[in-house]
């Protein structure tokens, strides 16, 4: 009988040790939980200045919780080129499905890739370099994203140089900086590609109203004029809460608002005008819908590519 229960005792006690070696000491995952292979992409909204051609951006390491993404090297990249839903692979890690919210960019502002000076800059169209630099070299990235059960989780960072980068204004020469700290963690947003959706149409300015239109995304509701036209924060940044936008071009004047969580949007078409190098904004315009769409409540699904065909009928 002694015996037995010497026995008993001991397998309660194994059971015991072995359940509270499985979870972490903050209660986290079980060990030895199964990873996902997750592929980590960067994109980019357009910013608002004619006389850009490109943005070269020097990333010197990516670090998940901590973690360096595995075959990143240090990379040069145009980031003004990643426009319209195209991106660039950054690298992969092992994940385990659940939410996260720390990403960390280090960037290199002076000294890209290839070892050549600097790492960070704008270039302007006539061939000019204007190196950008922030107070940190570090961004954290704190918008959350979700890792699926599946080998097909691709995360997509969006840094949106029409809120990261701002130029000062009343100098002789261009004069491009990044925005605060706090404004260019802000302006990058992260998501997984699985959820999300587009937008896109043809945007038909018979008027011939503006130099240049830009659409933005909202979240339905979520568009103030007053706020948005006027500009926030520090560096004055307009249409700040936008989720997206996309400049219309082409021969035929078309858009595209990428990677879109699903939800409801409302869309804004911005008028702009262009004297000599100076891209200003100019006015909201009026617009309908060629296909009987409500305008302020879009709904995306990562299941159907929305099409927004739009007449321009004039501004506010």
């Amino acid at each position: 009988m002694k015996n037995h229960l010497k026995t008993v005792t001991i397998a309660l006690t194994t059971i015991f040790l072995m359940t509270s070696c499985s979870k972490d000491d903050n209660g986290g995952s079980e060990m030895g939980a199964e990873s996902y292979e997750t592929t980590f992409m960067i994109t980019d909204a357009p910013i608002d200045n004619a006389n850009v051609e490109a943005v070269f951006v020097t990333v010197s390491d990516i670090k998940v919780d901590g973690t360096s993404l595995e075959g990143f090297n240090k990379t040069t990249f145009d980031l003004a080129a990643l426009v319209n839903g195209q991106t660039k692979t950054l690298g992969n890690l092992q994940l385990e499905a659940g939410s996260y919210s720390n990403i960390e960019l280090e960037l290199d502002y002076d000294m890209d890739a290839s070892g050549n000076a600097p790492g960070c800059y704008v270039e302007m169209v006539n061939g000019e370099k204007d190196k950008l630099e922030a107070a940190s070299n570090k961004i954290s990235i704190t918008d959350s994203y979700e890792i699926f059960a599946s080998n097909t989780n691709e995360i997509i960072i969006d840094f949106d140089l029409r809120k990261t980068i701002k130029e000062e204004q009343g100098t002789v020469s261009n004069n491009f900086e990044f925005v605060t700290m706090a404004e260019l963690s802000a302006g990058i947003r992260t998501l997984n590609k699985e959820t999300t959706g587009m937008i896109s149409g043809i945007a038909n300015d018979v008027q011939n109203t503006s130099d240049k239109i830009i659409v933005y995304a909202y979240e339905k509701g979520a568009f103030n004029a007053e706020v948005e036209t006027n500009g926030k924060g520090d560096s004055n940044v307009t249409f700040a809460n936008a989720v997206t936008s996309s400049e219309v071009s082409g021969l035929n004047n078309e858009y595209s608002l990428n990677f879109l969580a699903e939800g409801e949007y409302e869309l804004v078409f911005a008028s702009y005008k262009e004297e000599g190098d100076v891209v200003s904004f100019n006015s909201l315009l009026q617009v309908e819908s060629t296909t009987g769409l409500n305008l302020g409540a879009l709904s995306v699904t990562s299941a159907i590519q929305l099409s927004a065909n739009v007449t321009i009928t004039g501004t506010k």
